[in-house]
């Protein structure tokens, strides 16, 4: 299922394709660079604002492109400043993008290392049980201007909160994280063309080892991003070290089995010698056992990845049970112990429901049943 806008995003265009649109109706194609200088440095909202153009090229641009792919819906702040944002596509999905900040010691809150977890898809076909974002099944993939327009949503939020950065045109994060709603794999040709423009010098300029995609296991895949020239960071979304836990939770396990997966996460790790990182959502009895920390130590050590264990953020409809504080640490201690690093996340986003989808989710429900969203923050 494709949907197809009125007009195309501007943010899923390059030099090459925009500097040929632009011959086509009579203008000069060094323009092109002209306007990526107004949309990613300068974030610039309309073509209007683009004030070194002559007025009609900004009126040509603003009657075939599309400059809000995404429109801000709300914003919701954790305790622990983990921010939600649910955006709107232009056919009336929703989406959510998550800032994770990290402070640094000696620095203000607005100086925090920022991670953004960026949607791929709307809805999800893959079904893993413990996942908001499939409850509703999977809808359609974004297009490239979608995923990219995402980041330049995060960027005029956090502008506005450090202006000095702004000023010079930096991208208003450190990491980005390919984990939010749908299979980022499921949806590869869009993914990576929208990732080329994050680490274009005329985009983003953003290093791509400073983002990491997550999958579920979708093995070609994974083969195929490993073959790819720019070397991003890879997450295994594992959250069982048995093909028993695997398919009880992930149906995806069923078509590529963990004698599948290991051998293809291990060849994407040789290919770019970066350490890989295994994602495993603690949920209790479940995966929580120390039979399955020692299972999941053998392949950490096989891969020579780091485990990120993440205590279940809970989902209205599903019986999924957060283990608690003590069994929490006892797995942790025991990967430890068996000489695997291993971190684990205490709160992000618990009180603010920052599970994948599920704010997505409330909003529809509410909007169906009449109600109105609350208003974007400012």
């Amino acid at each position: 299922m494709a949907f197809k806008p009125e007009k195309p995003s501007i943010h899923g265009e390059t030099p090459d394709t925009l500097g040929e649109r632009l011959v086509a109706a009579g203008h000069p194609r060094y323009r092109a660079g002209q306007v990526f200088e107004w949309l990613y440095p300068r974030r610039s909202e309309t073509a209007e604002t683009m004030t070194n153009l002559p007025a009609g090229l900004r009126a040509w641009l603003a009657d075939q492109y599309d400059f809000e792919a995404t429109a801000l819906v709300q914003r919701k702040a954790s305790s622990d400043v983990t921010q939600k944002i649910l955006q709107r596509l232009r056919d009336g999905s929703l989406i959510e993008t998550v800032i994770i900040r990290a402070p640094m010691e000696g620095v203000g809150q607005e100086k925090s290392r920022r991670t953004i977890c960026i949607s791929t898809q709307v809805g999800c076909a893959y079904g893993c049980k413990f996942c908001a974002s499939g409850l509703e099944g999977w809808k359609r993939d974004l297009s490239v201007g979608e995923i990219v327009s995402q980041l330049v949503q995060v960027c005029r939020i956090e502008d506005k909160a450090d202006p000095a950065r702004a000023a010079e045109g930096l991208a208003s994060f450190d990491n980005i994280v390919v984990m939010g709603m749908g299979e980022p794999l499921a949806n590869y040709d869009n993914l990576l063309a929208a990732l080329r423009i994050v680490n274009a010098q005329w985009g983003f300029g953003f290093g791509a080892r400073r983002v990491t995609i997550s999958t579920s296991g979708v093995v070609p895949k994974i083969l195929k991003l490993a073959e790819e020239p720019l070397g991003f960071r890879l997450a295994i979304s594992l959250h069982g070290a048995t093909n028993e836990v695997r398919n009880q939770i992930m149906p995806v396990n069923k078509k590529f089995p963990l004698e599948e997966l290991i051998p293809a996460a291990k060849a994407f790790a040789r290919k770019h010698g970066r350490m890989l990182t295994l994602e495993f959502i603690l949920i209790e009895d479940i995966n929580d056992s120390l039979e399955q920390a020692r299972k999941l130590a053998v392949i950490a050590r096989e891969l020579h990845a780091h485990v990120n264990l993440i205590p279940y953020n809970k989902v209205e409809g599903l019986p999924w049970v957060r283990p608690s504080l003590t069994r929490q640490d006892r797995f942790v201690k025991e990967l430890r112990a068996l000489g695997v690093t291993a971190t684990l996340r205490r709160e992000k986003g618990h009180d603010i429901d920052a599970a994948c989808g599920q704010l997505r989710l409330q909003t529809e429900k509410a909007e169906a049943g009449g109600a109105t969203p609350p208003p974007a923050a400012a």
